[in-house]
Formats: structure tokens, sequence, C-alpha cells
């Protein structure tokens, strides 16, 4: 499992991070935004490293980066006593854990996450991995990494619609925990960003999955529940993909919880207020994913295909109540089809 550290001084947490992990050499990976915003920090903090930059965007999550990155690895001389520390969002921690994870069969990573969705999820809980064949996170490991340094100032680098998307996995960790936090999560301005108030949520909502995925490294029970929305999610994010118009994770993740969440009030009886109450603040927030019934096969069988489903059956994680969880639901193409309906009606 993850040490994770909600940072009060980056230089003084790195060195501890770094005197952790046996190592004869330091490696950076970066993206071209975290090169230019991020990295100059980072080097502040320690020095005689060998920085790798790669492109930013999602689409870059694929398996020719990867053999960039073991490519680097490999002609800089890393040895399997080195360390590999990913400085960036989700994509980031994504690959270079994978890459880190199989350079040399493994050598020790530092996972140094810039964005409110990489803090909140991506690096924390040991998944790695990379897209292949068009579907998201299709080939990968669980491979912890040996700390996370969570340093919410570079939030103050991100752009507003980054912070929504890290902050649709947050309120995610609301509704699979407790009345109380998702409440101050749903009252939280998100026009006039309080950042230390910000930071307070972020460390609640990484103990939140923290707690989670200590239960269940392995995701063989609870820690599906950590997938709520992601089911709908995936498949939106998907089909935005294939027309070449992608949008950011947290945002197909706050479409498919809308549609969990009804699935959830018909299935499960999860309260219709509270349905409401969370519809309406992803609604001002997040706005529109627009499709018509003419996509609903590809919605399907993108859905068909997501990697969570066992024995062809696709697999949900729906919710009784604000924490009260439910794993392994299972729904037919009809009621699918339903939930799409209700989407566009309630959505648009």
């Amino acid at each position: 499992m993850n040490n994770v550290v909600l940072c009060t001084n980056l230089k003084q947490n790195l060195d501890v991070a770094i005197e952790r992990c046996e190592h004869d050499k330091i490696f950076v990976l970066a993206d071209v935004h975290t090169q230019q915003l991020c990295l100059p920090l980072l080097l502040k903090s320690i020095d005689n490293v060998q920085v790798f930059a790669i492109g930013a965007e999602d689409l870059n999550k694929n398996i020719q980066t990867l053999v960039s990155v073991w490519n680097f690895l490999s002609q800089k001389g890393a040895s399997r006593h080195s360390l590999l520390i990913n400085l960036g969002g989700g994509m980031i921690t994504d690959l270079g854990g994978f890459a880190a994870s199989t350079f040399k069969r493994g050598i020790n990573y530092i996972n140094l996450p810039t964005t409110l969705l990489a803090m909140v999820d991506a690096s924390v809980g040991g998944k790695t991995g990379i897209n292949f064949n068009g579907l998201k996170n299709e080939i990968g490991v669980f491979n912890a990494a040996d700390s996370v340094l969570i340093d919410t100032d570079f939030l103050r680098t991100l752009n507003h619609d980054n912070i929504l998307s890290g902050y649709a996995e947050m309120l995610k960790h609301g509704l699979i925990s407790d009345v109380s936090h998702w409440a101050e999560l749903l009252n939280f301005d998100m026009n006039h960003i309080d950042y230390t108030l910000l930071k307070q949520l972020v460390g609640q909502s990484i103990q939140v999955k923290q707690g989670i995925v200590g239960q269940d490294p392995n995701e063989k029970g609870i820690r599906k529940a950590l997938n709520f929305g992601h089911t709908f999610g995936h498949a939106f994010e998907s089909l935005a993909l294939a027309r070449q118009k992608p949008i950011l994770h947290g945002y197909a993740v706050a479409y498919g919880m809308v549609c969990e969440l009804y699935m959830s009030c018909v299935k499960s009886g999860f309260p219709k207020d509270k349905m409401r109450q969370t519809i309406h603040f992803i609604k001002e927030n997040y706005g529109l994913f627009s499709f018509g019934c003419d996509d609903y096969d590809q919605l399907y069988q993108l859905m068909l295909h997501d990697k969570k489903n066992e024995n062809d059956v696709i697999n949900f994680t729906l919710l009784e109540d604000i924490g009260k969880i439910q794993i392994n639901q299972h729904a037919d193409r009809k009621t699918i089809e339903e939930v799409l309906d209700f989407y566009r009606e309630c959505m648009e």
C-alpha cells in the first residue's frame, strides 16, 4: 500500500521519500506542461536527476510512449536499483508507474501528482497501466508507488476544467463514504476556490480511497466501490475518444454518476432527493455530454468490453444510500438504454 504524505514542506518530504528507496540514479518522468510549470519546483528540492518529458494528453498513454520511456531509462543507464519520480497528472502516474513496474522487472518509483485527479485517484492505490485498442487502462499491473507526495500548491497551476475533473472523483468518494462528507462537497464553491479548504477535502478524499484499498488491494471485493460512475463513465470517455473529441476523465465520471445514481434509484432504492441534489451539482458545473439514440449500440458495446465485467455480464457498482454500497450488480440492455434516456432528459 502507498505511503501517502500530505506535504507541508516539499523539499523535506521528498528528501525523506528518496531516502526510503535504495537508488543509484534518479530519473524524472514529466509531461510537456509539468516540465514547464512544476519541474522547476522539484529541481529546487533535488539535483543530479535526468528528465524525460512526454506529450500531455491522454492519447499519449499508449504502448509507443511506454516504449519511449523504457528506451530513455535504458539509454541513460538505469539499473534495477534506480528510482523513477513521476511528476504529473494521472496519465503520467499510470504510465510511469507501469514503466517502473516492468523495467528490469521493477524499479522503485515515487508519484508526485500535480493535478487534483491524480492526487485523489490515479496516484493512490497502486493501479498502473496504459490504454490499448481504444480501451481505457486495458494493460497494466497493480504495484503501489513507494511514496505518493501530495503537494496541493501544485493545484494553483491548474485550469478550472482540471480542478473540476479531479473534483468528480472526490464527489464519488463522498457518495461511497458518508452523508456529511458528501454534503460538504456539494456545498463547496467551485467558482471561488478556497485552496485551504480544498486541501482539507483532498486529505479526506484520500483517506476514503486508502481505507477501501487497504481492505482490498487487488479489487476482488469492496475496492469495486471505487468504480461507481465508471461503467457508464468509461463508455462516454471512449466514445468521445472515438469521435476524436476527448473529454477529461473526471467529466466522464461525473456524467457516469448521473446514470448510475438513477440506476441505483431504480434497482437499489437510492433516495431520490439525494440523487436530484447530486445531479443538480453535476449539471451546474459539468455541463452536458451529448449523444443520441444512434450512439446507444456503441455505448453498450463499449460497456461490454469493460475489464470489470465477468462472464460477458456488464458489472455495476450501485448505492442503496450514501455509503451503502452494492458491488457486482448487473443490468440488461433494456435497463441500460432506459438509463441513457434518463440522462438525456434530465441533462439537456
